[in-house]
């Protein structure tokens, strides 16, 4: 799921999704599972931000500045 779809499936904002993503990695790692992260993926160029450390998403592609980018997705293993 992205994470505008875990806002409306739980009625949250958006931004709090994010908030909460980290926090759900954490404890998830506790429990022997991973969070695992398709990241997000410029649809003008097709630059990929593999290497993204942070949830929330980034405001424009590093290599063509386009804005257009392809959300994450998220899932629980």
């Amino acid at each position: 799921m992205s994470a505008r779809e875990v806002s409306k499936a739980l009625g949250i904002r958006e931004k709090e999704v994010y908030d909460h993503l980290s926090h759900i990695a954490r404890s998830l790692i506790a429990r022997g599972r991973k969070l695992n992260v398709q990241p997000y993926s410029c649809l003008g160029c097709g630059y990929v931000f593999q290497d993204r450390q942070r949830f929330n998403r980034p405001s424009r592609c590093p290599r063509c500045k386009g804005s257009r980018l392809q959300e994450a997705m998220y899932r629980i293993r």
